[in-house]
């Protein structure tokens, strides 16, 4: 069975997908096959966003309908007949599951005692812990000041609130496995707790000894993005870059008066509503936008039904400006109205905010403690994604510092702030800074953390210049030539590196392999004792993780560059957990073949064993042989590889590449690489078609690299 939890609450709007999204971000850690459950859903013709964004987290494989148990609609017809439907249809999941994360209804105005009884209800039929979640702010429905801020209910008014759930719980005979006050008052979140647990420990035994952690408010989780704001006027997307739909609007200007009136007010991600016939503050407000002098501004609304003058819109094309502007049909009253009633989603569209999310649940909730209360071993397995979060913890448990040469790539931006986000490593990200800051407020990222560098820096370019004509000095490099030479960004980083400004590099998303380490070539060069760089992949497979080497580098190894490659990658395997076991890979297996190329495996192998003797190695060795347990059992029988190795090493770069490509495609599993290895010093090369999460991840991999002293 299954282990799962329940996760409700006392009254709408607490923020539950904020801490559905954290629990499961956790059990994703712990066991490979985690669902999702929705009890109660609005109904089945509208899509319920929340779970759609639940669904979406890596390593979740449901379709969405199995995941939702009934509708409001069949509840208020027969309370007893959707209980029962939801239970069969929560089996049906848990059948297919290790952990599953069970959401609660909604409420569909204020809060209801009888809605949290029948959640209880439901809990205790599918046979659940309940997380109990209790909102931190006022339900008045009002928005004082701000987008998306509410009132602070103060440590005794959430304590009256928890007294009140508790109740409804026990009543039901519900099992509480803890409680989380979401969105709770920042300055008060000890005395919140210590107001909670007294009223737990006052209440029935079941409740005494449970955990209550507090998650303060953040007004960016609240605040609607522009495209929450669009959604709200029936609006549409008129000028300007979709990708920046996903920014969180702070405020409202409404520019109801003269352009040297209007500019004064602007402010920092605030959507900015125009009548569309008032064109001269319309492109005093996008020019002073594009400036670099005013506030960085959100988006733009023009509201009602002027059409813009040809003229004007030629004008706006080009400006070129990437700032959305949405056009609105209704008068500039209700689009006002409905702009401050916008609500913001905690969806994956979103990457501030999910990051954000993730980060807050991880500072605020002992999630050890959390996993030890649902009973979950860690799993024998280990899943892509499982491996992929041993990687951040590793990165995190020492953090280093991490230089990426390409701040004019988006990708390297999200990269960033999903690194900063979670605490991965350090960052200085090379670029001019106004430009690179500017446009991460553009995407709606936070990168606020990482230092931006220029590499044109004179202090800097001097400096570097010295070292790189020093170095090359063999080769006729003169100072001038130097300090050209290294405003380059693969040589800026690659110095930073060498000189110890940085611990390591990631490039390659915009440059060349060749471009990213030739720099390491000249400049910071092999380790002591390894003659060559080389590269392996971490290939994730579905229940497992294998190292493949060399597939990017090498085109034609010799025998002693062999023995090299596989030395390292056994190095490599075990700074990421890995328990070498090296194949030595040919077309023959043992002395069933000859021919020069099964000789230079048998004279690598050869050469691994006299360099490293207690390092399990065989060779040659077909890969069938090495991977597959019966066909060592025929082949090399009593061999400690044959059948079990975790280290392939490829006899050449053609068949290396092909090789894991072909297994990628075929196997589905995950390539991370590749990660180069033999250098003094941690530098790698990311593909030119890298994922955000490519990025990510090759970050982490070079940090935990340096923390062995690649």
């Amino acid at each position: 069975m299954a282990q799962s939890i329940y996760i409700t609450s006392a009254e709408g709007h607490s923020g539950k997908s904020t801490i559905a999204l954290g629990v499961l971000d956790v059990l994703r850690r712990t066991t490979p096959r985690v669902g999702i459950f929705r009890t109660i859903a609005r109904s089945t013709r509208e899509r319920d966003y929340v779970l759609e964004m639940l669904l979406d987290h890596d390593g979740v494989d449901l379709p969405y309908e199995a995941c939702i148990g009934t509708t409001y609609d069949e509840v208020r017809a027969d309370p007893e007949s959707a209980l029962a439907a939801i239970v069969e249809r929560f089996k049906t999941v848990e059948a297919q599951c290790d952990a599953v994360v069970v959401l609660g209804s909604d409420y569909t105005d204020v809060g209801s005692p009888a809605e949290l009884a029948y959640n209880a209800r439901i809990a205790v039929n599918l046979g659940v812990p309940v997380l109990l979640v209790l909102g931190g702010r006022a339900q008045n429905g009002e928005v004082p000041e701000q987008l998306g801020t509410t009132i602070p209910r103060t440590p005794s008014e959430v304590a009256q609130l928890a007294a009140s759930a508790l109740t409804e719980l026990a009543h039901e005979r519900a099992h509480l496995l803890g409680l989380v006050v979401n969105r709770a008052d920042p300055e008060r979140l000890e005395e919140i707790v210590a107001s909670v647990s007294a009223v737990a420990a006052t209440g029935s035994a079941a409740a005494s000894d449970r955990p209550v952690w507090a998650l303060p408010e953040d007004r960016l989780l609240v605040a609607p993005s522009v495209r929450d704001v669009m959604r709200a006027v029936d609006g549409r997307l008129v000028s300007g870059d979709p990708e920046l739909l996903a920014r969180e609007v702070l405020t409202v200007v409404i520019a109801g008066m003269s352009m040297v009136n209007v500019l004064p007010r602007l402010q920092d991600s605030a959507v900015v509503i125009i009548a569309a016939d008032r064109t001269e503050v319309l492109l005093a407000t996008l020019l002073a936008n594009s400036s670099g002098t005013f506030p960085s501004l959100a988006a733009i609304v023009l509201n009602g039904p002027f059409a813009l003058p040809d003229e004007i819109q030629r004008l706006i094309d080009g400006l070129d400006s990437p700032l959305p502007i949405l056009r609105a049909d209704l008068g500039t009253y209700d689009t006002a109205t409905r702009v401050m009633r916008a609500r913001g989603r905690l969806a994956a569209e979103s990457q501030q905010r999910y990051e954000k999310a993730l980060r807050m649940f991880d500072e605020h909730v002992d999630t050890a403690e959390l996993v030890r209360l649902l009973g979950l071993a860690q799993a024998d397995v280990v899943t892509p994604l499982m491996f992929e979060y041993g990687l951040m913890e590793r990165a995190r448990a020492d953090r280093r510092h991490i230089v990426l040469p390409e701040g004019e790539d988006d990708r390297i931006l999200r990269a960033a702030a999903t690194v900063l986000a979670r605490g991965i490593a350090d960052l200085t990200i090379l670029g001019e800074e106004i430009e690179v800051r500017h446009r991460a407020i553009e995407l709606g990222i936070d990168i606020r953390a990482a230092s931006i560098v220029s590499p044109f820096d004179p202090v800097l370019v001097d400096r570097f210049a010295t070292e790189y004509a020093r170095l090359r000095a063999h080769k006729g490099m003169t100072h001038a030539r130097a300090a050209d030479t290294v405003t380059d960004g693969s040589y800026f980083g690659t110095l930073m590196v060498h000189m110890g400004l940085a611990d390591g590099m990631v490039s390659g998303a915009v440059h060349t392999t060749a471009h990213t380490i030739r720099p390491a070539f000249e400049i910071v060069k092999t380790k002591p004792g390894v003659s060559v760089v080389s590269s392996v992949f971490l290939m994730a497979l579905a229940d497992r993780v294998l190292v493949y080497g060399d597939c990017a580098v090498i085109p034609d190894p010799t025998s002693i560059q062999l023995a090299d490659i596989a030395i390292s990658s056994a190095a490599t395997a075990r700074q990421f957990g890995i328990e070498p076991r090296v194949a030595m890979l040919s077309y023959s297996t043992g002395e069933s073949g000859s021919g020069a190329d099964v000789d230079k495996v048998r004279e690598a192998t050869e050469l691994v064993r006299a360099r490293e003797p207690d390092l399990p190695v065989e060779g040659p060795i077909q890969y069938d042989a090495a991977a597959d347990a019966a066909v060592a059992k025929a082949k090399l029988p009593g061999s400690a590889v044959a059948g079990r190795a975790t280290v392939f090493i490829f006899p050449d770069l053609n068949t290396g590449n092909n090789t894991y490509k072909a297994v990628q495609r075929s196997a589905g599993a995950v390539a991370i690489g590749p990660v180069l290895q033999g250098l003094a010093k941690p530098i790698n090369d990311l593909s030119r078609g890298a994922l955000v999460e490519d990025i990510v991840n090759t970050i982490a991999i070079t940090a935990i690299q340096a923390q062995g002293g690649s």
